[in-house]
């Protein structure tokens, strides 16, 4: 199952496989030697990864076998009675100690990081420092996650208790490794649930890693780490005692897995891919809504979920605002490797080339970039295209690269309508000074996510929904919580002293309401 979802280091400055703590060296199933030169040929079974900087091997990582991934269910399993027992407290205590085991090895974990997905140093240390924070506010929110409590007639009262699902499968994609892990794994986790994780095969030893730094905080079986690619993503969804699929990733990974909970019943929480445009409105300052949009398009290289994918630009302002977005562009093309990174691999390099060489055969002009460059590394350049039309895959499709297609409407609109009109539902920005297409941006666009003046942020916490092609369910955030259990209500009367109650007070049918609604 093949999940997507971004500078240069001396050598010396970075720190491969066997510069790792202990506690990953201990667990056989998790990572191989590294690979030197004269080390013998990969074996059938191991994932390589390549350094997209200059090519050398970054990683090597044994493929889980059949036995490996019926093992892990297995042991995850077996472990969710007593896990589903234990006191929210306890759980978040652990959680806490888990996420200490992450702050201390936060900068091998980030080196891990650029090693294997080309990840700016900055942007990786700062993704695992949110993956840390995430655990740490999942820790302090899980035991008090609670149910309601509803008064009926006197004497009697309903409320509804909270437990876990039961198993998760956690598939995680490679652009965020950390900080999206956490996530998952954090809200399973704290709720009572026992997790088997998967991660990327771009980003496996970072991932392996990350599990074996949680499971040392938690008791035999409530995470189990599973290395592999697309072919162990579906041995592990034929396995029975699965009972969700929590996923960020690619839409077609997603449906995949909807497909697969048709006939297993898991309760699927996917966020898949996106298509996120921006509508910049004529009231703003041009070189400013430039600078956003730049942002949103070229930040990690475009390997970012809720990067910007369409610009719909008024008419009023598209000469200054393109002639700003080009020179942003350029500027961060021309900017060292440690702050403008290469793509993760060239797999994803040939598709992002695909996209471009389409728009421009079919009339698109392209401002700056557009062209692989020579040379070592997955380099592309900041790219902005004008004269695109809205049924290039450019407009239509999720690029996943630093690609910026500007569209230039006639009003506000047109943008609008423009950028309601998608097949996916993950996030749209609009950059306006009239509260009045703010407030109508936020009922109008069909997604999750409605920002204004800002292409990234949002409140610590801060839960959404993607709609459509990008996935069903909270992703994150408390919510992320609610998904990750199911609730039992009861409903609670006074039982009368012997002698009280006659037959005639048990009535003979069911009342016009119960605890399960009309009737």
């Amino acid at each position: 199952m093949d999940e997507k979802r971004d500078p240069e280091c001396a050598p010396s400055d970075r720190r491969g496989p066997s510069d790792l703590p202990p506690v990953l060296r201990k667990d056989p199933m998790t990572i191989a030697p590294p690979a030197t030169d004269d080390r013998v040929a990969p074996a059938a079974d191991d994932i390589v990864v390549t350094d997209p900087v200059d090519g050398s091997v970054a990683s090597t990582v044994r493929r889980a076998s059949e036995e490996d991934v019926r093992d892990a269910v297995a042991r995850a399993r077996a472990a969710a009675g007593a896990w589903a027992r234990t006191a929210p407290a306890e759980r978040g205590a652990l959680l806490h100690a888990a996420a200490a085991n992450v702050r201390a090895h936060a900068q091998e974990l980030a080196d891990l990081n650029t090693r294997e997905t080309g990840k700016v140093p900055g942007d990786a240390l700062g993704g695992v420092e949110a993956g840390v924070g995430t655990l740490v506010q999942y820790a302090e929110l899980g035991p008090v996650h609670r149910g309601e409590a509803l008064r009926g007639q006197f004497g009697a009262a309903d409320w509804a208790v909270p437990h876990p699902r039961g198993v998760v499968l956690a598939l995680t994609p490679w652009n965020d490794p950390v900080a999206v892990a956490c996530g998952i794994l954090g809200a399973a986790i704290v709720t009572g649930n026992t997790v088997v994780h998967k991660g990327s095969e771009r980003s496996p030893a970072t991932i392996a890693l990350l599990n074996a730094l949680i499971a040392e905080a938690l008791p035999d079986g409530v995470l189990v780490g599973v290395d592999g690619d697309a072919a162990t993503g579906e041995l592990l969804l034929a396995q029975d005692g699965i009972d969700v699929y929590a996923h960020v990733g690619s839409t077609a990974t997603g449906d995949r897995l909807a497909e697969a909970a048709t006939t297993t019943r898991a309760h699927v929480i996917r966020e898949n891919g996106g298509n996120d445009a921006v509508v910049v409105d004529a009231d703003v300052d041009p070189e400013w809504a430039a600078a956003q949009v730049a942002l949103g398009a070229f930040a990690n290289t475009g390997q970012i979920c809720t990067s910007v994918e369409r610009v719909y630009v008024h008419r009023a302002v598209a000469g200054p605002f393109v002639t700003a977005l080009v020179a942003e562009a350029e500027r961060r093309t021309a900017a060292p490797a440690a702050e403008y990174g290469p793509l993760v691999d060239d797999r994803l390099r040939r598709t992002v080339q695909a996209h471009v060489d389409e728009a421009l055969e079919r009339g698109a002009t392209a401002r700056t970039g557009g062209v692989t460059p020579d040379g070592v590394g997955v380099f592309y350049p900041a790219t902005v295209l004008t004269d695109v039309t809205d049924d290039m895959t450019v407009m239509t499709e999720e690029t996943f690269g630093p690609i910026a297609p500007v569209r230039v409407v006639d009003d506000f609109d047109e943008g609008l309508r423009l950028a309601a009109a998608d097949r996916y539902g993950l996030a749209a920005t609009v950059l306006t000074r009239d509260t009045g297409n703010a407030l109508r941006a936020a009922a109008e666009l069909p997604v999750g996510t409605v920002k204004v003046n800002a292409v990234f942020g949002g409140a610590p916490g801060g839960s959404a929904q993607p709609r459509g092609a990008s996935g069903a369910g909270f992703g994150y955030g408390p919510h992320l919580l609610d998904e990750m259990t199911t609730t039992t209500v009861v409903h609670l009367e006074a039982a009368p002293a012997p002698g009280d109650a006659s037959p005639a007070a048990v009535p003979d049918t069911a009342p016009a309401v119960d605890a399960g609604g009309a009737k």
